[in-house]
């Protein structure tokens, strides 16, 4: 027994390792994707420089994000064959179906249009180069979707059956897979965190660079600044805009998740007896094995209002609902009662996290209304050049301290603490099961992988990650630092007008450079 609890404990440590460093790089590559060709298609359309030259900025650090996302999702699902066969066994006629459709169709868009846009810039007509990038972008949002339309059957089975020969499941309708409302809301309240994180992302280094050129006048680029107020800005907007849609889209998921899993609900709350109306616990202090909380402070009716936009019905309560599993699915009701202290911190990180990058981006947008944190621009040639370096420190306003800007910059990190949290939330707070009423977690584990092969994959895994995760945050430190190249020239007219250009590189070596 002790044994077998073993082995479930490790596979989850490994997955749960492997998925919440996976989705450091996942949010981000969604949005830079869509971002980058939002700027690219600003300059396609109006030819300033800054456009151009905000576009391979970011450009890079996009590359260098993907890069790393694509290595450790490509081991997180080869773990479904190591550590859950079973599990594989089981569900694999429905979960692979929009696993198989994420890498034929997205991965398909992704991995070819990527290569036409690094290797393209002086070869296909801007347009063309442009539109590239965003079938890019449009790749990571359909691979989000198929891939969180998986796990939605996990939490959520529609569309199957099982055989009553082999005792699987089987896929009989692919449509509600898809588009039953978990997916989609799922779906929405994810793409929204990204771009969330995206923007998060851009305020934070465009902080760092614009409180660097404050503090020391010349020491930066006028060209180099200009792209820099331009992604603050753009940044601050996406980050309340989003930030927004994150708090929208979080209000349904909730409603969905009191109908589908009320457990989770009421786990998230401490919420241990059924109450009408329900309170919305703020701090809690419980003890799991009474079943009740020793310490608490609440705000009345306010969890009524989250899980059935009235603030007077009824929330049912922790034990209540495990005695209903318990009666259904058979066995002790306090097995179907996940870790409350997980469940119920990681709620409040997510959604604190979370909600301080829209604090952040709303306080922004204030303080740099009307460019109060640079001088009005002037015109050299085509080239706008703000009047930074000319403009004594005291003038650059008030409100625009030192610690507005290391503000920005920590700013950077809260989403990525918000998505880890909100992973584990959803998948902690679907404990004992796997597949939500159809098979356990305990279960779902491959049989015939012991323990000590467990514990060497888990070290060799957390052993890899840490060197690569040095290596990822290496790399964005130091061309984030760097900032955009402003001296490189875009093309100056359509390539396809162009006759064949000389061979002057022939005999020179084969070197790449983004």
């Amino acid at each position: 027994m002790e044994l077998a609890i073993a082995h479930e404990t490790i596979a989850r440590w490994q997955f749960g390792i492997t998925t919440v460093y996976h989705f450091l790089f996942v949010p981000l590559t969604i949005s830079l994707a869509a971002i980058v060709a939002g700027l690219e298609t600003a300059w396609v359309r109006t030819g300033k420089e800054k456009y151009f030259h905000a576009t391979k900025f970011w450009g890079k650090l996009f590359l260098i994000n993907i890069a790393m996302g694509v290595v450790t999702g490509i081991v997180q699902e080869f773990q479904f064959g190591m550590n859950w066969s079973d599990y594989s066994r089981f569900v694999g006629d429905v979960f692979g179906a929009p696993l198989a459709m994420e890498a034929l169709i997205a991965f398909f868009f992704e991995s070819t249009f990527i290569g036409l846009w690094i290797f393209g810039w002086d070869k296909l007509p801007k347009k063309l180069h442009c539109a590239c990038i965003w079938m890019v972008a449009l790749g990571t949002v359909l691979s989000s979707y198929f891939i969180l339309a998986a796990n939605s059957w996990m939490q959520h089975p529609v569309g199957y059956t099982i055989d009553p020969a082999t005792g699987k499941a089987q896929l009989t309708d692919i449509v509600p897979v898809l588009f039953q409302d978990t997916t989609v809301t799922v779906v929405l309240h994810t793409l929204t965190a990204a771009f969330l994180t995206g923007a998060a992302f851009m305020v934070g280094i465009a902080s760092f660079h614009l409180w660097k050129a404050k503090r020391r006048p010349g020491s930066a680029a006028p060209e180099k600044v200009a792209v820099m107020r331009t992604s603050l800005r753009l940044g601050l907007v996406l980050a309340v805009v989003f930030g927004l849609g994150t708090a929208l889209s979080g209000d349904e998921l909730a409603k969905v998740m009191f109908r589908q899993q009320p457990m989770k609900m009421a786990a998230a709350e401490a919420l241990w007896d059924t109450k009408a109306p329900a309170p919305f616990s703020i701090f809690a202090v419980g003890d799991v094995g009474k079943g009740h909380n020793s310490v608490e402070l609440e705000v009345p009716g306010v969890l009524s209002f989250l899980a059935n936009s009235d603030f007077s019905s009824s929330v049912p309560g922790i034990n209540d609902t495990a005695e209903a599993e318990a009666a259904k699915y058979g066995g002790d009701p306090k097995d179907y009662i996940p870790s409350i202290f997980v469940t119920y911190w990681g709620f409040r990180l997510m959604i604190g996290f979370g909600m301080t990058s829209f604090v952040a981006g709303v306080i922004g947008l204030w303080t740099t209304r009307k460019k109060r944190f640079l001088a009005p621009e002037f015109r050299t040639g085509d080239t706008e050049v703000p009047r930074l370096m000319l403009t004594p420190q005291r003038e650059l306003g008030p409100l625009l301290t030192k610690w507005s800007w290391r503000i920005g910059v920590l700013t950077m990190g809260f989403p990525l603490i918000a998505n880890s949290f909100g992973w584990i939330f959803t998948e902690m707070g679907r404990q004992p099961w796997a597949v939500f009423g159809l098979m356990t977690t305990a279960d779902a584990v491959s049989p015939n992988v012991g323990v000590g092969t467990q514990i060497g994959a888990l070290a060799t895994f957390t052993t890899l990650y840490a060197v690569l995760a040095v290596v990822e945050v290496r790399l964005l430190v130091k061309y984030a630092k760097a900032g955009p190249v402003t001296d490189e020239r875009p093309p100056e007219k359509d390539p396809s007008l162009r006759g064949p250009a000389p061979d002057d590189d022939a005999d020179k070596p084969l070197a790449f450079a983004y």
